[in-house]
């Protein structure tokens, strides 16, 4: 398993998944086919004084390669798109 480091493009990470070995899904290149990045990181992060929920889609290295923001912690799992389903996320709290 790939922990994630405490903080993500300086938010703090409150709860992450990895997918293993195969990833949760892909990024495609918006005018092709192509794969732009794969995912195999997930965390649910929040900056310091920000009531503002984001789920990072990260690459191998913890990488955000996407995100997208929530007002909560059960909507951002919850919302996960079809595209990061390969792979189901199992959540983990950050010690």
């Amino acid at each position: 398993m790939n922990i994630p480091p405490k903080l993500i493009d300086g938010a703090k990470v409150l709860e992450w998944a990895w997918s293993g070995n195969m990833p949760f899904g892909v990024i495609k290149y918006s005018d092709s086919n192509e794969v732009a990045a794969e995912i195999y990181g997930l965390a649910i992060c929040q900056y310091k004084d920000s009531k503002i929920i984001y789920r990072f889609s990260c690459n191998k290295n913890w990488e955000t390669e996407q995100d997208s923001d929530y007002s909560s912690i059960e909507e951002a799992k919850n919302n996960l798109p079809e595209q990061y389903k390969i792979v189901p996320a199992t959540w983990v709290k950050y010690e």
